[in-house]
């Protein structure tokens, strides 16, 4: 559907949400779901991450074989690859029981929870191997829940909820990953201080955090199917497995790429969030370098950076409530760019904790607001509910270029610069993406995804 530009009568007599409204809309169902799964997307990251690699040392693995435990994380780049099958494959008796989504999102939350025990009854110190092969199995496990927790999230909401749904999203993510990280190695300390030996200890917190995904099960149990999944899989029902597949994979792209602008869309995808990446590959060693101690670090960021995030990202569900898309995507774009001259400010400061928290803040607090944005940008990009899944795998793939690639360079640009011209050269590096943002605006590129407000 083609919204009314925004300068028509129609555009202008709809009057913006009051804070009232922009905050009931957190208490709605569909959003509650919604922040309940991003807890069950959040939760197992860790598990084959940074906990697993705490886990790893204690038993004495050496750092090369740590080291090369970054590899068991690609399915969460590569889960594009699988997305069509989620959007056209039926899962035996869970797609008849409980739907298209909710199926696929029940059976991926089971295999979760049998890929975490089996991590679990590995010990790192006797068998790598295998203690790899179940991370890996957890990673897969967990990308494909997330591949059904967007598509999900997207068909479920109307528009007036996106944000606010993401929003719920990001903080029960973050919360998800805190409970895994600290909750974990917490509880791992609580089994050995009741006498548990070390090695069973890790275990049974293994077992309490395969537990922990049981409370996305009961949310899916508790949801409904979203209606455009259900309109889709009626349209679809003729056709044979191979044939859903390929629709879904071919169809995917060719939608996508016959709009208009598509490969300016693609590009500012790409480059809407490269300032957050280009500052956040060095803002360790930025710290370090000043003379913080690991310990000042992990305590801002950890406590009061995650509280600003999670402030951070409901300021930024209360931006695209009560604004247009692209007047919210201006307003994170230019707080998060801007958010990199108090790191700036830090370098000249030089060691104070209390400015390191100010800066920590800024940071985490302009980036949530512009990751909570963009995800409702991409939402509203994946309009098709045949391959709402593979299409939104696809659009984070490309975001996470500027991450992954683009911000390789840092390190030499802040070497040759230093500290504060570093930072203040990543508030320029915002400025193609606002380019292309002011580019796509003037091209009507936002009036024809939908609805004036997000």
């Amino acid at each position: 559907m083609t919204a009314p530009d925004a300068t028509s009568p129609a555009a202008t007599s709809v009057p913006a949400p009051s804070w009232r409204d922009s905050l009931a809309v957190y208490l709605q169902p569909r959003v509650l779901i919604v922040l309940f799964l991003g807890f069950s997307s959040g939760l197992p990251l860790a598990l084959s991450g940074s906990t697993l690699l705490v886990w790893m040392r204690e038993a004495g693995v050496d750092l090369k074989t740590i080291g090369l435990f970054a590899l068991v994380g690609t399915p969460y780049t590569l889960k594009f690859l699988w997305a069509p099958l989620v959007d056209a494959l039926h899962v035996p008796l869970f797609t008849r029981a409980f739907g298209r989504r909710r199926g696929w999102l029940l059976f991926s939350q089971l295999l979760l929870i049998v890929a975490i025990l089996l991590l679990a009854m590995t010990d790192p110190a006797r068998s790598p191997f295998y203690v790899a092969l179940g991370a890996l199995l957890v990673a897969t496990t967990s990308s494909t829940q997330d591949i059904v927790v967007d598509a999900f999230r997207v068909e479920s909401l109307p528009e007036s909820e996106q944000a606010a749904g993401m929003a719920a999203y990001v903080a029960a993510y973050r919360i998800g990953m805190l409970v895994s990280t600290a909750g974990a190695l917490f509880i791992v300390s609580g089994f050995e201080g009741t006498g548990i030996p070390r090695t069973s200890a890790w275990m049974w917190g293994y077992v309490v955090m395969a537990a922990m995904v049981l409370i996305g099960t009961i949310t899916a149990l508790a949801a409904t199917e979203p209606a455009q999944s259900a309109q889709a899989e009626a349209a679809t029902q003729t056709e044979t497995a191979f044939a859903r597949v390929l629709s879904a994979a071919i169809g995917a792209f060719s939608e996508f790429l016959s709009r208009k602008d598509a490969l300016a869309a693609l590009a500012f995808v790409v480059l809407f969030k490269f300032t957050d990446a280009f500052s956040g590959t060095m803002t360790a060693p930025f710290v370090i370098d000043l003379g913080f101690t690991r310990n000042d670090y992990a305590a801002i960021v950890k406590g009061v950076g995650l509280a600003a995030t999670l402030i951070g990202g409901f300021a930024g569900g209360f931006v695209a409530r009560r604004y247009p898309l692209a007047m919210s995507l201006w307003i994170g774009g230019v707080v998060q760019a801007l958010a990199n001259l108090s790191f700036a400010w830090l370098a000249v400061v030089g060691t104070n904790q209390w400015a390191l928290a100010l800066a920590i803040c800024a940071e985490n607090f302009t980036s949530a607001i512009g990751t909570v944005i963009f995800v409702a940008y991409l939402s509203a990009l994946c309009q098709n509910p045949l391959h709402t899944a593979t299409q939104y795998a696809l659009l984070t793939a490309l975001a996470a270029v500027g991450r992954t690639y683009l911000s390789s360079s840092a390190g030499y640009v802040a070497d040759t610069t230093g500290w504060p011209l570093f930072f203040v050269i990543c508030v320029l590096v915002a400025i193609p993406s606002l380019v292309l943002l002011a580019w796509l605006q003037k091209r009507g590129h936002f009036e024809a995804l939908g609805p004036v407000r997000v």
